[in-house]
């Protein structure tokens, strides 16, 4: 919750500190595509009580990749802008030495995060953005089965909000770095049957903290 509250305290800032800017630099309008990549760590939420009689952290970590697009224009002295993202993730319950790392979802492999958005952001120098972001976010975790020694994945995917903030550097050539922060929290699970037309709608409650860094061009 007070990552939460920091966040929306990040975006206030911004709004209010936008109208007294100075006209925005172009290098930070028009559209745009990133690679990115980061660290993912998905876990229980704060309404989960997920402990046991073993050790279990109620989290899973891996690496998050994939990319973006987006679109950014001078509204006033702020850059506000649009965005669309696409990644996966290697995070994955494992078992070590009787260390479950359930978090509330049982045994699962991290899949593809769908994620569409807009964010708001003001110069702290005439090539360094500072923004805030926030959202809505798509994404499925792998559930994993085995019977009778066959593995078998069927998808749990969940909904729910995107918060972030983060910092955009601009390089030469139209390129530009970036680095942000964003926390995710699904409140709602569904589950497809395969061969069947029967789905399960039920309520989640799972946090997911993501480190971003980005490299991407302009045009």
């Amino acid at each position: 919750m007070k990552k939460i509250v920091a966040l929306f305290a990040a975006a206030s800032t911004v709004a209010v500190a936008a109208p007294v800017m100075a006209q925005v630099n172009p290098t930070f309008t028009g559209p745009r595509v990133e690679a990115l990549v980061g660290y993912d760590v998905s876990k229980a939420g704060s309404s989960i009580d997920d402990d046991s009689s073993i050790e279990n952290d109620q989290s899973i970590e891996g690496v998050v990749y994939g990319g973006a697009i987006g679109y950014d224009f001078a509204a006033g002295g702020a850059v506000v802008g649009i965005e669309a993202e696409l990644t996966d993730s290697t995070a994955k319950t494992e078992f070590n030495a009787g260390d479950f790392e359930g978090f509330g979802l049982g045994a699962v492999e991290t899949g593809r995060d769908l994620y569409v958005g807009a964010r708001v952001g003001v110069l702290a120098q005439p090539d360094l953005l500072v923004y805030a972001k926030g959202g809505y976010t798509n994404a499925r975790y792998n559930l994993l089965n085995t019977v009778n020694g066959a593995e078998l994945e069927q998808d749990l995917k969940v909904d729910g909000y995107r918060l972030g903030a983060g910092v955009e550097y601009a390089l030469s050539g139209n390129s530009y770095i970036k680095t942000e922060y964003r926390y995710s929290n699904y409140s709602n699970g569904e589950v497809d049957f395969d061969g069947t037309n029967v789905s399960d709608n039920f309520d989640i409650d799972t946090d997911r903290h993501q480190i971003m860094v980005g490299y991407g061009f302009r045009f």
